[in-house]
């Protein structure tokens, strides 16, 4: 019988080389892309830090759900687009984030007048849930 010769291994490459020899090649899983950061994302932002703070001024905001709604659904017979909804009974309040965005002076379409815009919503609705004026919500108020 034939004696077998030991295999003979490639010579060992650097560590800049790929498993098989080949430099600069890519991953399959790319790194992890940073989180996207959209309207929406900035809305949900503005609303969520103008309701804690809501939260820590006026104690009887505690317990009041905050929802955010893309349009309201049909007509309240006003004429006019409502920026939010109230519901005293379930303790909720909806804010709806279209015609909070959308309906901006002209020339107010930058990103502080947006927030701005949100806050001023978010604060307005509160005020009207728990009835006060919005200009009453400084600690003090």
């Amino acid at each position: 019988m034939p004696r077998r010769r030991p295999a003979r291994t490639a010579p060992r490459r650097g560590s800049r080389h790929g498993r098989h020899g080949r430099l600069g090649r890519s991953e399959v899983v790319r790194p992890p892309l940073p989180p996207l950061e959209g309207r929406i994302d900035r809305f949900d932002l503005s609303v969520g830090t103008a309701v804690e703070f809501l939260r820590g001024t006026w104690p009887e905001l505690e317990d009041v759900r905050f929802e955010i709604g893309a349009m309201p659904i049909g007509d309240d017979g006003s004429g006019l687009v409502p920026r939010w909804a109230i519901d005293r009974n379930a303790r909720r309040i909806v804010l709806y984030r279209v015609p909070i965005e959308r309906f901006l002076p002209p020339g107010h379409d930058d990103a502080a007048h947006r927030r701005i815009s949100v806050e001023s919503a978010v604060f307005r609705a509160a005020a009207e849930f728990v009835g006060r004026d919005p200009w009453e919500l400084g600690p003090e108020g």
